[in-house]
């Protein structure tokens, strides 16, 4: 009797990647294996939901429609939703889709193959939604991604009380991990052959205030900069409120570090910031960005941004295009204003009509993407280290180049260099073209320099075996840019 496969969608940010890569290392646990790439269906197919935006429930039910004559056709298939969605929806999804066989929080993931086989015993649905995290998700087992480069969290939740993000409510107060062993799932991944892990919070430089420490989340980073063999450290996402000058020293000092931090803004207004219930305003914002430079000349910024936010007038507006133009963001992630149930900034006054909340997103895309081109083609001439990476060109093939993340993270295509190279290695190149959203190195390569996490590549991928489907990534584009793989943790709510 062959093997039960699975599926798993992931919707949402960083925070349920990681979360799914959980799933499927559970699933794979109790005997499951990934459906191939392309095969009809799956004999469990897990959703793994985010709350944040106003189309996410629509999403989700069409998606189970979709799957419910599929289901019907084949006798023994189950569906699971968890995540986000499923903590706040609880007994309404099987209510609105009783085809569904298992409902998950997000405090209880490491449940779900006992759900699964409870519902097929019994013959009806496991609705199991805890109310606080049961035990730190990264006890659980985990299916990664990708041989080179991998998620840590350090923390989970969030104590912030932002007006417009329902996140807090689903995902509980923080909670942090003991340092050392945070140190110790790094340095085990390190022995694996990753040489670039991301940081992962709700708000990633708040770590410490669970333990008692408000220098833990600089400590952590000196702390990752003497792992012998870890090449790139990123995290994902800060809060301006907790970003403090000793963690822009540890960025500048420890070498592994990459120049790159995406600060969410949310807005430049102090009335809308104040309204948003934000601890910061425009001034300390500016600092901020002013301190890092100054600290690391070439670090690449990006940030999130919402428009139409309630009460937001035209002069509001023109605060944050004004901070948008001191800041120079290499990237911004922007959103039309989405009204969650459940939030105060639903009941707000001052909704902002579609019509005016598209013209503004429209004239702030237009900014960021005049400004995010005249800042990569700062880039043209310079000579800088790729980490290749697997499936961020889809012209590749075409166009005969590879594709590979800068320090800063700025994407970059490069000409194919005569010699093997494989994800997780380095190629130097020079930037000779720059467009709003990569850059392009169309000369030979510099050198190549090929690494252990090429090795650990090479490895996992030496079997010839069909690819399986895994963990699919139903990632929203939000705003202009592609997403790049480490903002936006906090679902743009940071």
């Amino acid at each position: 009797m062959s093997a039960k496969t699975y599926e798993v969608r992931t919707y949402g940010c960083q925070m349920n990647v990681h979360d799914s890569e959980r799933l499927s290392g559970l699933l794979e646990d109790a005997g499951y294996v990934p459906a191939p790439q392309g095969a009809e269906g799956a004999d469990v197919v897990v959703f793994n939901t985010c709350a944040v935006r106003e189309n996410a429930d629509n999403r989700l039910y069409g998606n189970l429609g979709q799957l419910a004559p599929k289901k019907a056709a084949r006798p023994g298939m189950q569906i699971a939703v968890g995540g986000c969605l499923a903590q706040k929806d609880r007994d309404t999804i099987v209510k609105k889709a009783p085809w569904v066989d298992v409902v998950f929080g997000t405090h209880n993931i490491g449940k779900l193959p006992v759900l699964l086989e409870r519902a097929r015993v019994q013959e009806e649905a496991q609705v199991e939604i805890a109310e606080s995290l049961e035990a730190f998700p990264s006890t659980l087992p985990t299916r990664r991604e990708s041989a080179y480069a991998a998620w840590v969290s350090i923390s989970v939740g969030c104590n912030n009380t932002c007006t417009f993000c329902i996140v807090p409510a689903l995902r509980g107060k923080e909670k942090d991990r003991r340092p050392g062993d945070i140190l110790a799932e790094i340095e085990a991944l390190v022995s694996e052959g990753v040489s670039e892990i991301t940081l992962l919070g709700q708000n990633v430089n708040a770590y410490g205030s669970d333990i008692g420490d408000r220098e833990a989340f600089s400590k952590l980073l000196r702390a990752c900069g003497k792992i012998e063999g870890l090449e790139r450290v990123r995290f994902t996402s800060p809060h301006p409120r907790d970003f403090t000058d000793d963690v822009i020293a540890a960025m500048a000092e420890t070498p592994n570090v990459m120049p790159q931090l995406h600060m969410p803004l949310q807005s430049g207004s102090d009335t809308v910031l104040k309204a948003m219930r934000r601890s910061y305003r425009q001034e300390r914002f500016l600092g901020i960005i002013e301190k890092v430079r100054a600290a690391m000349p070439d670090a690449a910024i990006s940030t999130d941004i919402i428009v139409g936010f309630p009460g937001e007038t035209e002069e509001d507006f023109e605060q944050t295009l004004h901070t948008v133009r001191e800041s120079r963001f290499a990237q911004a992630f922007t959103f039309q204003y989405s009204k969650r149930p459940g939030t105060p900034a639903a009941e707000m006054d001052g909704q902002i009509p579609k019509k005016v909340v598209q013209a503004r997103y429209e004239r702030l895309v237009a900014l960021q993407e005049e400004i995010s081109w005249e800042e990569n083609k700062k880039q043209v001439g310079r000579t800088l280290e790729v980490m290749v990476a697997e499936g961020e060109g889809r012209k590749d093939d075409a166009t005969r180049r590879l594709s590979g993340r800068a320090p800063d993270n700025r994407l970059v295509h490069f000409t194919r260099p005569e010699e093997p190279v494989r994800p997780g290695d380095m190629v130097t190149v020079e930037i000779t073209y720059a467009a709003p959203h990569h850059l392009l190195a169309e000369g030979p390569a510099q050198a190549v320099r090929r690494t252990r996490a090429g090795d650990a590549w090479e490895k996992r991928n030496a079997a010839p075996a069909d690819k399986p489907a895994g963990v699919m990534l139903g990632l929203p584009t939000i705003g202009a840019p592609a997403p790049a793989p480490a903002p936006a943790a906090g679902c743009g709510c940071d």
